[in-house]
This record gives C-alpha cells, structure tokens and sequence, in this order.
C-alpha cells in the first residue's frame, strides 16, 4: 500500500475547549454563511488560511459547494490577495507560537464519534505522512475525476503555505484486524486532545512517538492497496507538486481507516433540479421502467428509497406535491449503453445522469445541484428555489472500492463521508 512516515505535526498550542473555535472542516464544505462565522468565532480559526477570504470580502480562495466552478475561479482570481494572506497568516501563527510542531516524528491516531439515525458509532483513522503515487502503481486508486477550479485552487493554497493542513482520506482492507489492534492499543493511554465539533462529532487525538509501535503500523499498511475516499483535488495537488519538485515533493498528508470498520459510513449526495418537469411529469415519464410509489414528504421518499432493494431506486419531491419513490424494474438497465462497465453500472448515481436525467425527464446535468443532507433538500424546497428534489441512496463502500479496481471513475458528488475530517488538528509541513 502507500509507504508511510511519521512525522513532527504541527498543532494549535491552545487548552482543548477552544479547539473547537480554531479548527473547520475542510474547505470544499464550508458555504459562504458558515465561513463567514467562523471568521467571527476566533481570529486564530484556521479557515483564514484553508479558505481565506483577503482584503476584499468574502470568495477568496474559492471551494464553497455553493459555487459552480467557474465563479470560484473567477473569484480566485479576483482576488488574489487570498492565498497571500493565507500564507501570511500561517506564518504569522507559527511565529507567534499559536501553532507548533511536537518535539519528535509521529503518528497520530484519530477516533471519531458521532450518531446516525440515534445509532452510535466511532471510526478510528491513522494520520501519517505517504507518498503520493500514480495511480497505474495499483498501490493507491482514486475514484472520481477532478476539476479543473478546484486544482487550481488548492495548489495556490499549497504554494502559499508549504503545509498540508486537511488529510486526504484513505480507506483500506485490514480483514485480519491487524490495524484494529494496534489500534485498540495505543487508545488505551490518554489522548492528548480532544474536542467535540459545531455538528456534536466527538474527537479524541493520541500521537504515537514509540518506533515499535510505528513500525507495527507501517507493517499493517504495507501491503493491502488504498482508496481514496475523499480529497481526490488535494491528491491531484500532491502529485502535481511532486512531478514539480522531485520524489520528495511526493509526501503528503493521509488518514488512513479500514473499509470493513462500522464507522466508515457514507451518505447519499441529493440532487436538486432548478430546471425539469413536475411531479407528475415525471410519474409519467418513470413508470415505464420503474415500479412507483407515493410518499407524503421528501423525509418519507427519502426513508423509504433508503430501503430500497431494487437495483437502482430514487426518490423525488415537490414542493406542497408530497414525494415519489421509485424502484427500477428488471430490464431498467437497458436505458444504459451495453458497452457500460459493470462497476458503473452498479451506481445509482451514474444511472441517474446517464439515463434517468437525460432520457426520461430531459433534464440536463447543468441543472443539477447538490446538497449532502436531508435538511438542505427540504430548505431548498421549502424556499421554492428547486423544482425537483431527487433523494438518493447511500453509495456503499464494496462499490467504491469496485469502481477504484476498474479504473473507472464516477459520476460527481456520489459519495458524502462522514463525518468529515477536521482542518488544521494535525498540520503537516512539505519535507521540500
């Protein structure tokens, strides 16, 4: 798998109840609302630095999921002071001693806990330096593709700053337990943070100096391959970087949690159409190929599409209309081309842009918008600014992991980890 390293991480210098206050999610889910509080909460909070706004007002660095991608690169450059600032500020940080790197190379061992549907669960993820390699390796497969903004942007951060201040997230086979265990042991000393976030994730941080205890977990990550779960953009930044500055430039930052822990949950990314027909409409345009059903709201469409054991099935919404669930009938996959592979011919999502938009309701994927809970979809309803709420199931991991294999890659916005990885809890500085 990747080749790991520990490393001296540099991490806020501040007593655990304010960590909430200077640590932020990473940059691409953080709305305009959202970053503008947490430049309100604290002057330290490390979204000055992930999605700094500059001199001129709000936009910055870009990377709002509120932004298509071409207003954030215009407001990139609109307003290139941003990734100065961020920089500046990071600096500024170090040299004040607000943040510091520990006094020996580590690893460090996150647990996070958190609810879904009144179920408590944990996942426990490793931070350590890897080298970033192409992905023809077969070492680490990503499996989604990247823009073209998004690169751009998270490079200028990466330049301004040296440092590496959000983990991409790596999800690995350990069907032996070997990394659960080291894991279970190094937990049973006392963290040395810990916090709970604005969404009530509970997170505890344990470093690792001792070299048994990290070459024991270099050895549990050596051999299974790894798939990106998340921070495919960072990635591309990563390789970039390295092609630019030599095999060294290749380190960077990962957090690495195993597929088959209970913890590693994903959740379903919604569509939103501005544009596209009714409900009704769209019974009629669905139910040559679907088995349908009615649901009172988008909550109960949403509830009982999750349930759903059909191979492809969707809910949708409308405003004062009440909800649809449809499930595809048997030969529904025949909207797809024969020549589809069948890891993508597995997804909801890519049956969703691939047939359902295009052939069935004429909707084109420019329409589309998404949001990554339940709650969003219903607002945008609630506020009349959708036409159409398409709620969807949960991308499950094996998928993923089928996709990354074949070298596909799916379509956007088909995975929403959670909980996200928090900003600036252990910074890693470029060794070049």
């Amino acid at each position: 798998m990747a080749e790991i390293q520990p490393f001296a991480g540099v991490r806020y210098r501040v007593p655990d109840p304010e960590l909430a206050r200077v640590l932020a999610p990473p940059y691409d889910v953080i709305p305009p609302a959202y970053q503008e509080a947490l430049y309100a909460r604290d002057p330290r909070n490390i979204v000055r630095v992930i999605l700094n706004r500059g001199s001129g007002g709000s936009g910055g660095t870009g990377g709002s999921p509120q932004l298509d991608e071409r207003a954030r690169i215009d407001s990139a450059r609109a307003n290139d002071a941003a990734y100065d600032e961020a920089g500046a500020t990071y600096r500024r940080w170090l040299a004040e001693g607000v943040l510091a790197p520990d006094p020996e190379p580590s690893l460090y061992l996150l647990e996070q806990v958190f609810a879904i549907d009144d179920r408590r669960l944990a996942r426990v993820g490793l931070l350590a330096r890897f080298r970033a390699e192409d992905p023809r390796t077969r070492r680490i497969l990503p499996h989604e593709q990247t823009r073209k903004g998004p690169r751009a942007d998270r490079w200028r951060v990466l330049l301004a700053t040296r440092a590496n201040f959000s983990a991409i997230f790596m999800m690995f086979p350990d069907a032996r337990g070997a990394f659960a265990s080291l894991a279970a042991t190094a937990m049973a000393a006392p963290p040395v943070s810990s916090y709970t976030d604005d969404g009530g994730v509970a997170h505890r941080l344990w470093r690792i100096a001792d070299p048994a205890a990290i070459a024991a977990f270099a050895g549990a990550l050596a051999e299974p391959t790894a798939y990106i779960a998340d921070g495919h953009h960072r990635y591309a930044t990563a390789l970039r970087y390295r092609d630019e500055h030599g095999p060294e430039g290749a380190w960077t930052l990962g957090y690495f949690s195993p597929i088959e822990a209970p913890g590693l949950v994903v959740l379903p990314y919604h569509r939103i159409l501005a544009d596209g027909p009714r409900l009704e409409e769209a019974r009629r345009a669905l139910e040559k190929h679907f088995r349908l059903s009615a649901a009172v709201d988008a909550r109960e469409a949403a509830r009982k599409t999750a349930a759903s054991a059909a191979p492809y099935a969707f809910g949708f919404a409308e405003r004062g209309q009440g909800g649809l669930v449809a499930e595809a009938l048997a030969l529904a996959d025949q909207l797809l081309p024969p020549e589809t592979p069948p890891s993508l011919r597995a997804l909801d999502a890519y049956f969703l842009h691939r047939a359902v938009l295009p052939k069935l309701l004429g909707v084109d994927d420019s329409s589309a918008r998404y949001v990554h809970s339940l709650a969003e979809a219903e607002e945008e309803l609630g506020a009349g600014s959708a036409r159409l709420a398409v709620l969807m199931r949960a991308t499950p991991p094996p998928q993923i992991v089928a996709v990354a294999e074949a070298g596909e890659s799916m379509p956007a916005k088909s995975t929403f980890f959670h909980p996200k990885l928090p900003s600036g809890l252990v910074i890693h500085p470029l060794v070049v």
